[in-house]
């Protein structure tokens, strides 16, 4: 069995830009999509140019037949990992949910995340619906509405965080509301905090969240029965890194959950290991997912590189 360079684990945005980063060098790379994206409920991207307002899927197809028919090393598998396995910093063993063995001298994962939604009803619905988590890849559409809200809710607890969110919201709103579910202390955090007429804090517990389809607005009940309409809602939810291979290689997190894996390499805890795109960073945006994705291929190749010519490795 021949060893091929790198198994890049993940056919997003982040995977087809190490795919095709690591073609211009030469090295040959299996790329395995399970198929599996967090963005599955986008119709629109933003901030990518000249994929302004297309499909995210588009992108996906697009990218991925430039570089099959520009690129001889790289291979595509529409298939999942579900094994990993390091022997030595140059030899990962891999398998496949067909059952195959491969073998690889460096992994990268392009895994992506999995997002847990808080216990609110209503809310796994509207999600990316009319709850976003970045009012920079979506709410500019809802620009000038009357009123907009922030779930202060789990794991969103950092007053500080609240606000951001908040000032985000308020630049596309004439008010913003900040609620705060029942959480007393972070109540009492935020209304010192909120010195702007334009920001207000609801203590009240929410019981469900529901959809105003004609109006093109969300609901948000309280368990008194009573109740307040909002045009968009904004909320990160916890989210944790696809696939088993976290636990499989010991690769260690960072507190929000994520992969460690600084810039500007990207490489793991474990060496020759890399990661990219929303699996490092609690900033998951296609275009930051583009440049992970870059940075952990060069880093890849290096790697590579060096310990092909028997020099020392730069890290």
């Amino acid at each position: 069995m021949d060893f091929i360079d790198v198994a890049i684990i993940g056919g997003g945005p982040a995977g087809l830009t190490a795919a095709g980063t690591l073609a211009r060098q030469l090295h040959t790379a299996v790329v395995f999509d399970s198929k599996s994206y967090r963005n599955a409920r986008a119709t629109k991207m933003h901030m990518v140019p000249t994929w302004e307002n297309k499909n995210p899927s588009e992108f996906r197809t697009s990218a991925r037949r430039d570089i099959e028919s520009y690129y001889s090393t790289i291979q595509f598998l529409d298939v999942p990992v579900t094994k990993v396995e390091k022997k030595s910093d140059s030899h990962f063993q891999v398998w496949d949910g067909n059952g195959k063995e491969w073998r690889f001298r460096k992994v990268l994962l392009a895994v992506g995340s999995s997002d847990h939604f808080p216990d609110i009803e209503g809310y796994a619905q509207l999600w990316t619906q009319k709850i976003f988590h970045c009012l920079f890849c979506h709410g500019y559409e809802d620009r000038g509405s009357p009123s907009s809200g922030v779930l202060a809710v789990s794991p969103i607890l950092v007053p500080a965080l609240v606000m951001h969110m908040a000032e985000n919201a308020a630049q596309l709103s004439d008010s913003v509301t900040l609620y705060t579910h029942g959480n007393d202390e972070l109540t009492n955090q935020l209304v010192t905090m909120t010195k702007d007429s334009k920001f207000q804090v609801e203590s009240r517990r929410i019981k469900c969240l529901l959809s105003n389809t004609e109006a093109d607005s969300v609901t948000v009940e309280f368990d008194d029965g009573s109740s307040k309409v909002e045009r968009f809602l904004v909320h990160n939810p916890q989210t944790s890194v696809q696939g088993p291979f976290v636990d499989q290689l010991g690769i260690a997190l960072t507190q929000m959950g994520d992969v460690q894996a600084d810039a500007p390499f990207h490489q793991s805890s474990v060496r020759g290991v890399f990661a990219a795109g929303d699996c490092i960073t609690p900033y998951k945006v296609t275009a930051g997912a583009i440049s992970s994705g870059c940075n952990a291929a060069v880093a890849a190749s290096t790697q590579l590189q060096s310990e092909k010519y028997g020099q020392p490795p730069m890290f």
